[in-house]
């Protein structure tokens, strides 16, 4: 098969681009990562199994992972430029204290133990260092998709896992130093020179932010009079590419550069087209990242030295799990929140290539040791994935417990509500204002722990469940309110509750018209699609702001009601697709059989 494709790749090079590498890994993606995550493995490791498959070791239709693995890295660097655009300067320098605190506990505790492993090996004092330093840079790459994928990225503990990530990678100049002066001869460096780095640094950083401030926000102003979108994409990869390259002459890391630009950007008013040109090539070039150290996995070193790189992937990954629990339960966070951060940030990262291939330039490692320190790195990259898999199957999150909480016992009130999200605490105004005595449970345990203080008691409950409605009063109530925001949580409850409760008013929440009509065959006594009466209003208020006449509008909105009314009757008996002619549109009613896929929510 290798032959076969170095064949093809002589015929495009006579005849021009060859297209047969990128029409391979984007194949290989498409085929890996749909499938991996409908096995509940997750993207980033059917992207790691993919480049293992198609690389030297599997199919071979790839020989060089590294070149690979250089462009892809690409994709980290845009992915933090998106994560810059999130963070204003005002949050960033609220993250201070966790940046330079919890950051340089964990990288300072992580480097102090690992380094006990290479000299637990055998290892001279300088090639432990660099081992262990090495595999306390954390992937980037595999955290970030992890924590986006898991939509935690703006919470509290995601902002912790940046803050220590950011801290990471300004470390990784005073570690290339050290690893300079650890060298054979490297004493011979004077402190001049290192000062003079540390300046270069220092200077780059300062330079990105002035040119940040006041040359960045006026070029896209002046680029948007033009109108031409696909100039403004060129300029948006043109800051993310320049800010890294310069961060990376400064002897920075290509990561930390986009991430302040997109920093200095995020209070820009072009700050969502900038996200939204960059997007496309972040989520492209990080998935080719990942292909890329699936190829890197060298089998014929993990087979050579199975024994070493077994004890070292368990030792490193062990104590760096240690650390960080122990650093993360020292700043005060919570058992649940220690362990998750443990298991996302327990595998080396991609800047421990940089820093073995300076260690192994300079004379520290030789070329067998930085092999074997490489697969190293890649094998924790690749078991992180499943590690997180075994920690959400067999741990349960923070969330999920409620034994502090108070449950759904003996309560008695005029009305039962299900559900005390958004729209259940609008509900709830009037009837409180109206002096109703309510009854609220939710599954929600950081909603029922935060509820107190904005004057709400509820109540830890699952209305799916009928001793639970039982305990909480279902029978005494005379109305029952189902707000929950799952569809089919909604319906099930709706169901219980008239089977068990028949003569109970019940209020339901609906989704959209569909689920309504589900709603009303459970024989629920009302129910409302949750953004129907909101629509209505912003409608009416564009008629009004379009000068329409105030009896027009009116006129107009009461037509509206009428049909949106008629329709439901109509679909309740003979389907969504029944009333399309009373809908208002702008495709003729004549045409719009041909349109006609599947039975598709019409609002």
């Amino acid at each position: 098969m290798a032959a076969e494709t170095a064949s093809h790749a002589a015929e495009a090079a006579a005849h021009g681009f060859d297209l047969l590498p990128i029409v391979i890994l984007l194949g290989a993606a498409v085929i890996a990562v749909p499938l991996f995550k409908r096995l509940g493995l997750g993207s980033v490791l059917g992207y790691l199994a993919a480049g293992l498959a198609i690389g030297p070791f599997g199919l071979a239709l790839f020989s060089d992972a590294q070149t690979i693995l250089h462009v892809a890295e690409l994709g980290v660097v845009m992915f933090l430029f998106i994560i810059g655009l999130e963070m204003q300067p005002s949050r960033l320098w609220a993250m201070r204290g966790e940046i330079f605190g919890l950051g340089a506990a964990q990288v300072g505790g992580a480097i102090a133990l690992l380094i006990c492993v290479g000299l637990a090996l055998g290892y001279p004092v300088a090639a432990s260092f660099v081992a262990g330093t090495g595999f306390v840079l954390t992937s980037t790459a595999i955290v970030m998709q992890m924590l986006d994928e898991r939509r935690a990225i703006g919470q509290p503990k995601g902002r912790r896992i940046i803050a220590i990530l950011l801290l990471e990678d300004l470390a990784i100049v005073p570690l290339l130093a050290l690893t300079a002066f650890l060298a054979p001869g490297g004493e011979a460096v004077s402190t001049i020179d290192r000062l003079i780095s540390v300046a270069i640094g220092l200077g780059a950083i300062l330079g990105l932010i002035l040119a940040g401030r006041y040359l960045l926000d006026p070029m896209f102003r002046l680029l948007g009079r033009a109108k031409a979108r696909e100039v403004m994409t060129a300029a948006a990869l043109l800051v993310v590419l320049g800010a890294a390259l310069a961060m990376q002459l400064a002897g920075l890391s290509m990561a930390m550069g986009a991430f302040l630009a997109g920093v200095l950007l995020s209070e820009s008013s072009f700050r969502h087209q900038l996200e939204a040109d960059v997007e496309p090539f972040r989520g492209v070039l990080l998935g080719l990242f990942f292909l890329g150290v699936g190829m890197a996995l060298d089998l014929d070193i993990v087979a050579a030295n199975l024994g070493l790189i077994a004890i070292s992937v368990t030792a490193y990954m062990t104590l760096k799990i240690i650390v960080i629990y122990a650093v993360a339960r020292l700043f005060k966070s919570g058992h649940a929140e220690a362990t998750e951060r443990a298991v996302l940030m327990a595998q080396g990262g991609e800047f421990a290539f940089v820093l073995y291939s300076a260690a192994a330039g300079v004379g520290i490692i030789d070329a067998t040791s930085n092999a074997i320190l490489t697969a190293i790195i890649i094998v924790s990259m690749v078991l992180t994935p499943i590690m997180v898999i075994l920690h959400d199957r067999f741990m349960p999150r923070a969330e999920d417990k409620a034994d502090d909480l108070d449950v759904a016992e003996n309560l008695s009130a005029s009305v039962l509500m299900i559900g005390f999200g958004r729209f259940g605490q609008i509900v709830s105004q009037p009837l409180f204002a109206n002096g109703c005595s309510i009854s609220l449970i939710d599954t929600d345990t950081i909603a029922i722990r935060e509820s107190m203080a904005f004057g709400f008691k509820i109540y830890y409950g699952d209305g799916t469940r009928l001793d639970i409605l039982h305990a909480a009063g279902a029978e005494d109530a005379r109305m029952i309110i189902v707000a929950t925001d799952d569809r089919e949580t909604t319906l099930k409850i709706v169901e219980l509750v008239k089977a068990e409760f028949p003569h109970t008013p019940l209020l339901a929440r609906a989704f959209d018209r569909e689920h309504a009509i589900e709603l009303v065959h459970a024989n629920a006594d009302y129910q409302i699609r949750e953004t129907f009466e909101s629509a209505l209003v912003m409608a009416e208020e564009a008629l009004r702001r379009l000068e329409v006449d105030e009896q027009a509008i009116g006129d107009i909105m009461d037509d509206t009601r009428r049909r949106d009314q008629e329709r439901f009757d109509i679909d309740i008996c003979a389907g969504v697709y029944a009333s399309r002619h009373l809908i208002q549109g702008n495709v003729p009613i004549e045409d719009r059989d041909r349109y006609i896929v599947k039975p598709t929510d019409t609002r």
